[in-house]
């Protein structure tokens, strides 16, 4: 048989509020959990992307290096400044290029840790219905 001392735990105000306390910390817990996991995903994305970023910067100015100096060569003779010129009209139009596609894309990019701040909303919704 039980005595008073347990139905007054799982019953009563004090057994309310620690079950709510309970449920409020393992929420925390979860919530905090997917921020760590959006945090990692973020950082992992973030280098990979600056690898590729170097990489791939480091590559396109040899060919554009070795492309140029070609270009000059074989009109050194015949036309020197045209092909200079030329050269670097090129140069100004992709770097015009290349500045216009990054803007776009840091205005285009998702919001760092959509998922968690989405649920978090959610959870406050929630608790104002309830009251």
């Amino acid at each position: 048989m039980p005595d008073a001392g347990d139905a007054r735990q799982d019953g009563g105000i004090s057994g309310a509020l620690s079950r709510l306390a309970a449920s409020m910390l393992a929420l925390l817990r979860t919530r905090l959990e997917l921020a760590t996991l959006e945090f990692e995903e973020e950082r992992e994305r973030a280098k990979e992307l600056l690898f590729l970023v170097l990489s791939a910067t480091a590559l396109a100015l040899f060919a554009l290096l070795f492309v140029s100096l070609f270009v000059i060569v074989y009109f050194w003779d015949s036309n020197r400044l045209a092909a200079v010129a030329a050269v670097t009209v090129i140069y100004i139009v992709l770097a015009g290029l290349a500045f216009a596609r990054l803007r776009q894309r840091a205005r285009d990019r998702p919001r760092p840790f959509a998922a968690t701040l989405s649920e978090l909303e959610q959870d406050i919704a929630s608790l104002r219905e309830r009251r």
